[in-house]
């Protein structure tokens, strides 16, 4: 897309996902018109009152939704990095271009989980959740400790995400940095 990247969700509150990496007016316009389907969502780097001003009718800027675009850059896989915490084990599996870290509990339940992609040198971290049951014990650190290391293994060199105020809180303790505001906004026609 010329104004940023398509990811396909394929949720019925989500059907897929427009990211710009910059907030132009003209930008924002064409991958906005460029959506037919409900429950398109643009992700845009700025304030949600200026995305609201550039989106054409049938959008909505979700403010519960509205996060922080962060980065990190990634350092060569550590020692220990991908050994999951007492009582969890975990695995790392790719296909169609996605790296999927999952943590499962003695029980086999899923603790955690994180994805990501990496486009050249940019590494792309996505829904990243710990389970309720199992916060406050390591695991939202662990899942991007092993994205991390995976993306630095495939030559990713810089780490990009959205996130939400939960999660800036645990990424900055990473070593990630925020830099915008970063709108969401869906098509509801």
């Amino acid at each position: 897309m010329p104004w940023g990247l398509y990811i396909e969700v394929g949720r019925p509150d989500q059907v897929g996902r427009h990211v710009l990496p910059d907030a132009r007016t003209s930008a924002v316009r064409a991958a906005a018109a460029s959506v037919t389907v409900p429950y398109t969502w643009l992700k845009v780097p700025t304030p949600p009152e200026e995305a609201d001003r550039r989106l054409p009718p049938g959008w909505v800027v979700d403010k519960g939704e509205t996060g922080h675009l962060m980065s990190v850059d990634l350092p060569g896989t550590e020692a220990g990095a991908t050994t999951a915490p007492e009582g969890y084990t975990a695995s790392v599996e790719s296909g169609d271009g996605v790296t999927y870290v999952r943590v499962h509990d003695r029980a086999g339940e899923r603790a955690a989980t994180g994805q990501l992609a990496v486009l050249g040198e940019f590494a792309v971290v996505d829904r990243v959740v710990t389970e309720e049951a199992h916060r406050r014990r390591g695991l939202g650190a662990f899942v991007m400790r092993a994205l991390a290391a995976h993306a630095a293994s495939e030559g990713a060199s810089l780490g990009v995400l959205g996130a939400t105020d939960e999660g800036r809180a645990l990424y900055e303790t990473l070593g990630w940095k925020a830099h915008t505001p970063l709108a969401a906004c869906m098509y509801r026609p």
